[in-house]
């Protein structure tokens, strides 16, 4: 997909990975409607985005609230005179053992990192398919594709991303727009807790810094690529999951029980 000129809404924008994002997609020359919770946030991305001569608007809203996510779409699709690339990159995570997790989490979890995309790409797509161009960018995970303990929601979640983007891009075959699926390994955002960074290290996961990982995501768009998954080895233990899963479970056994002392603090 040709980034110049291309007319983008990026949720998540004051993320880690959305504000590394914003600024390589407005490098390439898009448009870009940015749509983050926090406001404040968002206030001071727009800032530091605001030297770099691009184009682009700012709105803060909770996509949890519908109508709030409802009038900052609409209002993100009226400034840019149509959206031509969505990029789901809004979501919510939570380390504990799942008996413990609050329900209104959970839910959170489930309807930020699933929901929420679904409904987005719904109210755009029809306008997409009548010109018969575009693309849906999901941002997922390798948790996505390997369930870990004690991200037992999170996984859940990221799981469905994935499947309803490959349900998606089977039902758009022919249309002209495109679903790219993207699956981070960690990365070093706001998004963990102190917890997770201890337990990271304790463990010695592999995480990956924004910028690099905005960078592979820009990749995938202009290659139109279908699936992309971020790192090794755990790219590899991805497709490894998917057919022999138990030999899986064996390697990550002592792992899980070093992660769950961490979980529970």
């Amino acid at each position: 997909m040709q980034l110049d000129k291309a007319r983008v809404l990026l949720t998540g924008a004051a993320g880690g990975i959305g504000s590394a994002l914003a600024k390589q997609l407005l490098q390439r020359g898009a448009t870009l409607a940015l749509i983050g919770r926090n406001e404040a946030a968002m206030k001071s991305l727009a800032d530091n985005l605001g030297d770099s001569g691009g184009n682009f608007h700012a709105t803060s809203a909770d996509l949890l609230d519908s109508m709030a996510r409802t009038k900052a779409v609409e209002q993100s699709r009226n400034l840019l005179g149509g959206v031509d690339l969505l990029i789901n990159c809004a979501g919510m995570s939570s380390f504990h053992p799942f008996p413990d997790e609050d329900s209104a989490v959970i839910e959170g979890i489930i309807r930020l990192n699933l929901l929420i995309p679904m409904l987005l790409t719904r109210q755009l797509l029809p306008e997409m398919i009548q010109r018969r161009s575009g693309r849906i960018v999901n941002v997922g995970s390798t948790f996505g594709s390997i369930g870990f303990a004690w991200f037992t929601a999170y996984s859940a979640s990221k799981f469905g991303l994935r499947g309803f983007s490959e349900a998606l891009r089977r039902e758009l075959d022919g249309t002209g727009v495109g679903v790219t699926y993207v699956a981070p390994r960690a990365v070093k955002t706001a998004l963990n807790t102190g917890a997770v960074y201890r337990m990271a290290e304790a463990t010695r996961m592999n995480m990956d810094e924004p910028a690099w990982v905005a960078a592979k995501i820009v990749a995938a768009i202009e290659a139109d690529a279908k699936d992309v998954y971020l790192g090794f080895p755990e790219k590899y233990f991805a497709r490894i999951n998917s057919f022999l899963p138990r030999l899986v479970d064996a390697g990550l056994r002592k792992q899980s029980q070093l992660m769950e002392r961490f979980a529970r603090s």
